[in-house]
């Protein structure tokens, strides 16, 4: 029922295309009025193959985004038990009370919360190319990102300072400033013996894999799918749809004509059958196409996205959890809006 919600608008469409062509047809005696199948079947064939390849890039793209943040998710929760477990008195000569080693090892959990929601801010900034979430079908279900409705700053407040804040907010690239915020407050604790010399190699080699997977998020945000094969596979698919009842048409009053002698009632209107499968063939084509437009930026904020809110959220309630906070100190899982996730 969703996915005919979704694009209804489109199927009152053909509706309307498909009965002014038989209306035409019927009522004014085009019979004339045909193109033959073979022409029509050639570029049917040629816009299912190339809707077929862009549905595969597309999908290409959305499974490489959630295998991205599927490796942000387990290099997090490797960066929490690594603070936990290197983060000590074993080779300072000025050892640190228990809470002193506690709060060390808090800034630098919630700094990294914070490159997560940058991160995440940053792949919801709406690019010229991304003009899903501007279609009214899209409108019309009122849901969003929590990205939409709050503002970078705001959401890195609760969790680095004052000083960081105006440190981060001065740079383009958020995120990128906080890895390196929290690769100089590591080299801190390890010039203070706080972390040993190999521990603050296996950080810094986890904060190089937080780099890659970012850089790679950003490539596929930065990168959009080629536009000369989304905007022709459009185009095509139009051109398809628009001539299928030059032929389509014909055809069904052809049919009809066969039994004109023992059902001839049935036979004068059998053209009008034409309607129902015409808005069929037309609606496959036509949604086969928008699904592959509509994944071709898993980061937009569509409801058929990879889920980067979500899956941020959940990796800060373990963070925050492992830290030894009270539930009611986290922040709840983003709720499930439709029974889809951002």
């Amino acid at each position: 029922m969703e996915m005919a919600w979704w694009t209804r608008f489109e199927t009152y469409l053909f509706i309307f295309i498909i009965t002014a062509w038989v209306a035409v047809h019927y009522f004014f005696d085009l019979g004339w009025l045909k193109v033959p199948w073979t022409p029509l079947a050639l570029i049917g064939t040629a816009v299912a193959f190339v809707i077929g390849f862009q549905n595969n890039a597309a999908y290409g793209r959305i499974w490489e985004a959630r295998m991205i943040w599927g490796g942000i998710v387990n290099t997090s929760r490797t960066f929490g038990m690594f603070l936990q477990d290197m983060i000590n008195n074993d080779h300072t000569e000025s050892a640190l009370s228990e809470e002193q080693l506690k709060s060390e090892i808090k800034t630098i959990t919630y700094r990294h919360i914070a490159w997560m929601t940058a991160l995440r801010h940053a792949m919801r900034m709406s690019k010229p190319w991304e003009t899903t979430m501007n279609e009214k079908t899209n409108k019309d279900w009122g849901i969003h990102p929590p990205e939409f409705d709050s503002t970078v700053e705001e959401d890195l407040a609760p969790y680095i300072s004052k000083k960081d804040m105006d440190y981060v907010m001065s740079k383009n690239n958020k995120q990128t400033a906080l890895l390196y915020l929290q690769s100089h407050h590591l080299k801190q604790l390890k010039d203070r013996g706080l972390i040993w010399e190999f521990s603050f190699l296996e950080l810094e080699a986890v904060l190089q894999e937080l780099f890659t997977q970012q850089g790679k998020s950003e490539r596929i945000k930065n990168f959009p799918y080629p536009r000369q094969f989304a905007t022709l596979n459009h185009f095509f698919m139009w051109i398809f749809v628009l001539l299928l009842p030059l032929a389509l048409v014909p055809q069904f009053a052809e049919i009809g004509s066969q039994f004109a002698d023992t059902h001839p009632l049935i036979s004068d209107l059998f053209v009008w059958f034409t309607i129902p499968f015409y808005v069929i063939v037309a609606w496959v084509f036509h949604t086969m196409e928008r699904i592959g437009r509509t994944g071709e930026n898993p980061f937009e904020g569509t409801a058929n996205d990879v889920p980067i809110s979500t899956i941020a959220r959940g990796i800060e309630i373990d963070l925050r959890q492992n830290l030894g906070e009270a539930n009611e100190d986290i922040p709840k899982q983003f709720p499930v809006t439709y029974n889809t996730q951002f």
